[in-house]
C-alpha cells in the first residue's frame, strides 16, 4: 500500500488545514489509517485513526475537539481536518496504514506514507 500525504504548509495561530492521505489501491478501504506527527527535535507521536469501516475514530487528548478524521471510499482518501491551530501542532505529518484493526501504536502499522510539513506560527 502506497500512501501519499498532502495538504500541508504555513499558517497563523488559529487558522485550519485540511491534510489528505491517499491511496491507489482498492484494498484500502480494508486498512485502518493513523495519523501521526514529530515535532522539531521531537519525538513521533499519535494524533488520530479512523478505522478501517470509518465507525470509529480516536484522537489524543490535546487535538480533541480541533481535529477530525474522515474517510472517503470512492477516492481513497483519509482527511485530517485540522481547526484552530496551534503553535505547538508544529511538526511533520505523517499518514499511516495498518490493516483491519486500528491502534494507537506507531509500530503496529505497515505502510507509512512520506510526511507533510505544518507549520503554525504565533
Amino acid at each position: 500500500v502506497q500512501l501519499q500525504a498532502s495538504g500541508g504548509g504555513s499558517v497563523q495561530e488559529g487558522a485550519s488545514l485540511r491534510l489528505s492521505c491517499t491511496a491507489p489501491q482498492p484494498t484500502f478501504s480494508s486498512y485502518s489509517i493513523g495519523w501521526f506527527r514529530q515535532p522539531p527535535g521531537g519525538d513521533r507521536e499519535f494524533v488520530g485513526y479512523v478505522s478501517w469501516n470509518g465507525d470509529s475514530t480516536t484522537y489524543t487528548d490535546s487535538v480533541k475537539g480541533r481535529f477530525t478524521i474522515s474517510r472517503d471510499y470512492a477516492k481513497n482518501t483519509v482527511y485530517l481536518q485540522m481547526n484552530s491551530l496551534k503553535p505547538e501542532d508544529t511538526a511533520v505529518y505523517h499518514c499511516a496504514a495498518k490493516y483491519y484493526r486500528p491502534s494507537m501504536n506507531a509500530d503496529g502499522y505497515d505502510y507509512w506514507g512520506q510526511g507533510t510539513q505544518v507549520t503554525v506560527s504565533s
